[in-house]
């Protein structure tokens, strides 16, 4: 069975168990707008990275399934809640929640996917539950800490890029790390090939980010979901942006500065930031880090001495990460 299928078939059985445990309950306007963002799709690539990571490693598929749904769970949790401190108006081209019910539906509703994502969890084997629970607790804090931090800087003028690449690794990466991860140790996996598969996911996770970063500026719409220009017009500092800062000539800077806090036209504010990241070489400079990161991860599955079905499945994770167009 190739990668592709496989993976298909993962996406299959995650998508089938998530909406038969989204809505229940009496409170039905606490898990509609669950139901409603789980069935709005999405790659499932964190919890098909759990799956994938056990069966890499030889172990029960099946046993890995409650805690490759809790890592999505807890991951839509997070989206929900950063919909509204983004006031984002899609959500894999439909309304975020927020929107399409209001503010407070969805942070109640978020609350509830966190409980039940450790309500997934907690169905592990209990031999793995403490490893697990520590694993899966300091990813979600860091996760945490990386929405923080990219709060924090929509009011600083002192970020530096790495500083940005520090933030996206706890906010992207840390989680997709944590899936092969969890999906190694309930696999019976080695310490030290955990640390490994660790390190893979946090490489694949920084040019994940870093290829959302440019759909967001340059991506079709059509395949993205999500407003194009939106980091632009919500003026973050993003590597495109703080890059532009760094290479703009003093002319290009006062064009850059004019638009910071404007939003009075936002098509004409959008195609002429985008055209300053062209100008400057923001955005090539951007592919290069891709690139860079897509290598690294590269380099750390050689490391993870993977054979036959288990490194043909990372070869391909690793390929979907950086070949993904939404």
């Amino acid at each position: 069975m190739t990668p592709e299928v496989l993976l298909r078939q993962y996406k299959e059985q995650i998508e089938a168990a998530l909406l038969q445990d989204a809505h229940k309950g009496q409170a039905a306007g606490l898990y509609e707008p669950i139901e409603y963002l789980l069935r709005l799709g999405g790659k499932r690539l964190r919890p098909a990275m759990v799956l994938a990571a056990c069966a890499a490693v030889k172990g029960e598929v099946e046993k890995a399934m409650p805690a490759a749904l809790a890592v999505e769970v807890f991951h839509n949790f997070s989206l929900m809640h950063d919909d509204i401190m983004d006031e984002a108006p899609l959500r894999r081209g439909q309304q975020t929640v927020h929107e399409k019910w209001d503010s407070n539906t969805a942070i109640l509703s978020g609350d509830a996917m966190l409980v039940q994502a450790y309500q997934h969890l907690a169905k592990c084997e209990s031999k793995h539950l403490p490893q697990l629970l520590e694993l899966f607790n300091a990813t979600a804090l860091e996760v945490c800490e990386g929405q923080q931090l990219d709060m924090e800087f929509e009011q600083r003028s002192d970020v530096t890029i790495d500083a940005y690449l520090e933030m996206i690794r706890l906010k992207t990466s840390v989680l997709l790390a944590c899936s092969i991860q969890i999906g190694m140790l309930i696999a019976g996996a080695s310490e030290e090939q955990q640390k490994r598969g660790y390190q893979f996911g946090l490489e694949a996770g920084l040019a994940f980010q870093l290829q959302d970063d440019y759909l967001d500026a340059f991506g079709d719409p059509e395949h993205f979901g999500k407003q194009i220009g939106g980091d632009i017009l919500c003026d973050k500092k993003t590597f495109l942006y703080l890059t532009c800062m760094a290479k703009a000539n003093p002319s290009q800077l006062v064009q850059l500065d004019a638009w910071i806090g404007n939003s009075s036209d936002p098509a004409t504010k959008v195609a002429e930031v985008k055209g300053l990241f062209i100008a400057t070489g923001a955005k090539e400079e951007l592919r290069e880090q891709m690139q860079f990161h897509y290598e690294k991860a590269l380099e750390a599955l050689d490391v993870l001495e993977l054979e036959g079905e288990g490194r043909a499945l990372f070869n391909y994770l690793a390929e979907l990460v950086h070949m993904r167009q939404a």
